[in-house]
């Protein structure tokens, strides 16, 4: 058995409540398996947020949770000393709050940013998968049935953003979701296994609007739009809705892409666009064929 995280970008709000429970449970004491959490200055969980695009006709954001993702080869172990850094059964990477003293450099090997240096107590420190708690025999008498012992931020989660389970098990619930969705690991994390799965994590998009001919200041729904990669040949197509309006979510980054507009009874309009970054292409106001 493994036991792991899927973390669903897309359903994730950005409310915290991951944040404040994981503060909840780790805060102002220690556990078996490490010295608590600081209320200042560490985020086992760490709510990251951006701003997309480029245009104030088409800014969105988006946040994803971002925690230990439990390596299976974790950078921050071959860092460690003397046996600092280790692995439960089932794969959670554990830093032991002792023998880790003074080991900075534990800290700094994270890929990902989520290993935490105290200065107080001179120690590397980062989320347990709530281990301490999963196994605690008084917590699961208290709940009745193992299948609800869940760590805390999922436990908190209002809206399955994140998802615990087995990821052994093919029928389980995070396994099933692993298999249905996007997988989309962070960055530094590519050729990493990982007990934490990112899924939906957005990439890059492009978007505009298209308009019937300019002195009729009026959209035009259902414009086709192409979207083809230079490089790799791989192509796109949407339509403009009932706004004008068309996107494209999900292109791969650092690449240039051509888009043609076309409808029936116009001239095609044809646009160039590099994927750097989120972009609002333009508005297109179409000529009559």
């Amino acid at each position: 058995m493994r036991l792991g995280i899927a973390v669903d970008s897309r359903m994730c709000m950005a409310c915290y409540c991951c944040f404040m429970a994981c503060k909840d449970e780790h805060c102002g004491h220690d556990s078996a398996l490490s010295a608590a959490q600081p209320m200042m200055g560490q985020k086992w969980i760490d709510v990251r947020e951006w701003e997309r695009g480029d245009s104030s006709r088409r800014v969105k954001t988006a946040s994803v949770p971002t925690l230990c993702a439990h390596c299976k080869d974790p950078a921050c172990m071959k860092a460690a000393k003397d046996g600092a850094v280790y692995k439960r059964e089932g794969g959670v990477v554990i830093i032991d709050p002792e023998k880790s003293k003074g080991q900075k450099q534990i800290a700094d090997a994270c890929p990902i940013g989520v290993v935490y240096w105290n200065e107080e107590l001179e120690i590397p420190q980062k989320c347990t998968m709530c281990a301490e708690l999963l196994e605690d025999p008084e917590y699961l008498s208290y709940l009745g049935d193992r299948s609800l012992v869940k760590p805390r931020c999922v436990e908190a989660c209002p809206n399955k953003a994140l998802i615990f389970g087995d990821l052994d098990d093919p029928n389980s619930e995070i396994s099933k979701l692993i298999a249905s969705e996007k997988n989309t690991p962070l960055p530094g994390l590519e050729d990493e296994k990982t007990l934490v799965k990112w899924l939906n994590v957005p990439t890059v998009y492009l978007a505009g609007t298209v308009y019937q001919p300019k002195e009729l200041d009026e959209v035009l729904p259902g414009a086709v739009v192409k979207l083809t990669c230079r490089e790799t040949g791989e192509t796109w197509q949407t339509e403009s809705n009932y706004f004008g309006d068309w996107e494209v979510e999900w292109l791969p980054k650092n690449k240039n892409i051509e888009i043609v507009i076309e409808a029936k009874g116009y001239k095609p309009v044809t646009y160039s666009a590099f994927t750097d970054a989120d972009h609002y292409v333009d508005m297109t106001y179409l000529a009559k064929a």
